[in-house]
């Protein structure tokens, strides 16, 4: 006896298809752009129900069911989407990009192709100091005096590199080694094809505002500008049960548990126990997770149960 299998039709979203190959832009020279993409919320529902038929086909159902997914972190229906980006991005910020191995990527490459003449310029005021408490980021700017002058003597390196490197093309020198004095801050290109599931990791880091200001940028303009569109219901769990969402450690739920019950000494003494209350010179020392959890206390109004100072 034949089999009759029901017709399926591939699910297209209307404001992907209106934004197919026009570009986002970011930061000074950069763009994002969609050039193609598989699956809608519909299909992440349809991969959720299959071992059980079809369901139901209800909004608030759908809605519902992705919802539950996203909070119980059921990773795999969301697999079953993918989008394919065109970026063009520097480098030092690609560097971080390229750090998300689950995408499938291939690059401009400056082996065969003359480099693309465009580098990222830092204007005067967004020169970023280093961050006191955390190695890695930044925080606050140089004054815009001193700014200028560094802005001045970066465009002069971009120029002079640039000339260096042309000289050595006109000159015959291979492309692979005429390149290697190019700064961080040149353009590259690339397509990048990755799955919602790894998508949504890649957005929950770089949109974070501990991330590098630059991949922030292209992140957010991903998420809000694109995914948002794409998958709305997907993007409004991950925004609730993510991206806006609180996490406690077991110790950080203790020091909570002993705050709710109006118990400060004992809400000191477990902190004591974690090791994160260390003075020197009369100075509450940093801890890095001590800080993060200050930070959740201030966000929920509850008062900092110790003082910066013994």
């Amino acid at each position: 006896m034949e089999r009759e299998f029901e017709e399926i039709k591939r699910p297209t979203v209307e404001a992907v298809e209106a934004m197919l190959g026009k570009p986002f832009k970011v930061l000074d020279d950069g763009f994002v752009r969609v050039v193609d993409y598989m699956g809608s919320d519909a299909s992440i529902v349809q991969a959720a129900r299959v071992s059980y038929g079809k369901g139901t086909k209800k909004r608030h159902q759908d809605r519902g069911l992705i919802r539950y997914l996203m909070r119980h972190k059921h990773t795999t229906p969301f697999e079953m989407c993918e989008i394919k980006f065109h970026v063009r991005v520097p480098m030092d910020t690609w560097r971080q990009w390229i750090r998300h191995r689950t995408a499938n990527v291939n690059e401009y490459s400056t082996r065969y192709s003359i480099a693309i003449d465009a580098a990222y310029e830092t204007s005067p005021d967004s020169w970023r100091l280093q961050a006191v408490n955390n190695r890695q980021g930044s925080e606050g700017f140089l004054d815009t005096e001193q700014g200028a002058k560094l802005s001045v003597k970066e465009k002069q390196l971009h120029e002079l590199s640039r000339q260096i490197y042309e000289e050595r093309l006109q000159s015959g020198v291979a492309r692979e080694q005429a390149r290697k004095d190019l700064p961080l801050c040149t353009y590259t290109e690339a397509y990048w094809k990755i799955d919602l599931h790894n998508l949504l990791h890649f957005l929950r880091l770089r949109m974070d505002e501990h991330a590098q200001y630059e991949i922030r940028q292209y992140a957010k303009i991903i998420g809000e500008k694109i995914v948002s569109r794409w998958v709305p219901l997907v993007w409004e769990a991950f925004q609730d049960y993510v991206l806006e969402a609180e996490t406690f450690s077991r110790l950080e739920r203790e020091i909570l548990s002993a705050l709710y019950k109006g118990n400060k000494d004992e809400a000191l003494k477990l902190a004591e126990e974690f090791g994160w209350l260390t003075y020197k010179e009369g100075k509450l020392t940093g801890n890095i997770e001590r800080l993060e959890f200050e930070q959740k206390l201030k966000d929920l109004n509850i008062t900092i149960p110790w003082s910066s100072e013994k």
